[in-house]
């Protein structure tokens, strides 16, 4: 079962779907003599930050056309076209429309934008880096492409409805640094909390779908996805407190370390966007979530599960299953072989209180993202059409309580809400 762990590790753009592996333009070389393109430059790299490519890029269209489905709780947006085209993209935007739309999640006639993009992060963002950004978008091609009107049931397709759930859930604001903080600290603050919107899939989310604490990484299931974004405070779920900064730094840049992978949403997160950023910046952003290990735990699953005797059964059946298909790669004992195949033993991305991530990687298989540091992963077949509801479970309880690993059982119901959900 090759590459069953994964660590949905820091940030995706909230409810995104994975998108194509087509690079985002690259903005035109810069020059020391041309401020401009240097601009350009800088807005080249923050877009690459905020993983906007990622959202607004539909795969086989034009970079940055917009058209993207996004299925949420509440209907069904399409993000919208960024390129430079004046009539059906933001051509006509001035940069102070552009800040509007980041700080204030307004649109350039004052509309209320949905949360899906979420400014409720890009509020932090300084105006000189949203100017960046704006510049870059500005020298792109420009495409026409209408964008797509949203499909959101009512109430929620009533925009103005928008200002009770505003004043409730948001606060504009740019990033403050902390001055009990170092330099570092602060970098990496600003780049998780602000462009990299990470607790935008690491949080959990209210009925209405907001997040309630700017610092909650408490970790979230994606719905429409049915992917579980873990904690990135735990030690339960990530444990990054414990790893060192190299290794979550390995993470990010290549979508493999040592004790684990990425795989699903956080795969195109590490494709699009942090394989793009500087070891600096990735380092500042390791040294920032370290420092929030613990700050606050994960809520515990209430739903009830299989009894003593139906576990042991299950752990019979899982034992000879992973003989069978995984011990050839994950060996017989569970330690892998490290950025080759995942070891399962101590794994917080398989010891999670959410078992819906290794289920996943057990149905549909799946690969790292390939990422200049790690440029042909390993990956895994799909197991959907080998194993039933039943053998999925027992195979990931067996995986989630032997070699020392101690989590709840996995029933077949959890096992059957994954199976025919989309692989990305």
């Amino acid at each position: 079962m090759r590459r069953l762990a994964l660590l949905v590790g820091v940030a995706a753009a909230l409810f995104a779907i994975a998108c194509s592996k087509q690079e985002p333009p690259a903005p035109p070389a810069a020059k020391a003599e041309d401020p401009k393109r240097e601009l350009i430059t800088k807005g080249a790299y923050l877009a690459a930050a905020a993983d906007c490519y990622a959202c607004h890029t539909v795969r086989g269209s034009e970079p940055f056309a917009g058209g993207l489905e996004i299925p949420t709780p509440f209907g069904t947006l399409f993000t919208p076209n960024v390129t430079p085209d004046p009539e059906t993209g933001i051509g006509s935007w001035s940069a102070d429309d552009f800040w509007r739309a980041m700080h204030e999640g307004r649109s350039k006639d004052g509309s209320f934008l949905y949360p899906a993009f979420p400014y409720t992060n890009y509020t932090k963002v300084t105006r000189a880096d949203s100017d960046a950004i704006y510049a870059y978008f500005m020298s792109l091609k420009p495409v026409k492409k209408k964008s797509r009107a949203h499909e959101m049931g009512f109430p929620y397709n009533q925009r103005q409805l928008m200002a009770g759930w505003r004043a409730l859930y948001f606060k504009a604001g740019e990033f403050k640094e902390d001055p009990k903080q170092s330099k570092e600290w602060n970098r990496g603050a600003y780049l998780v909390e602000g462009l990299g919107h990470c607790n935008a899939c690491h949080a959990t989310r209210n009925a209405l779908g907001a997040i309630t604490a700017d610092d909650d990484y408490s970790g979230g299931l994606i719905p429409v996805q049915n992917w579980y974004a873990p904690s990135l405070t735990s030690s339960r779920e990530t444990g990054l407190g414990d790893w060192e900064v190299k290794e979550i730094v390995d993470l990010l840049r290549t979508g493999v370390a040592e004790r684990s992978a990425v795989f699903g949403p956080m795969a195109a997160v590490v494709m699009h966007s942090l394989q793009e950023m500087s070891l600096g910046d990735l380092n500042a952003m390791a040294v920032y979530l370290k420092a929030q290990s613990e700050k606050k735990a994960s809520a515990p699953l209430l739903d009830s599960g299989p009894s003593d005797e139906q576990t042991a059964g299950m752990m019979r059946t899982g034992a000879k299953i992973y003989k069978d298909y995984c011990a050839a790669c994950h060996q017989p004992n569970g330690e892998g072989v490290p950025r080759v195949y995942p070891p399962l033993v101590n794994n917080a991305a398989i010891t999670m209180r959410n078992p819906v991530n290794p289920i996943r990687v057990v149905l549909n298989g799946g690969f790292p993202p390939s990422t200049q540091g790690n440029p042909r992963p390993y990956g895994m077949p799909p197991f959907y059409q080998e194993l039933n509801n039943e053998q999925v479970a027992a195979v990931v309880t067996y995986i989630r309580r032997s070699w020392g690993n101690y989590s709840s059982p996995t029933t077949a119901a959890e096992v059957a809400r994954s199976r025919g959900v989309p692989a990305d």
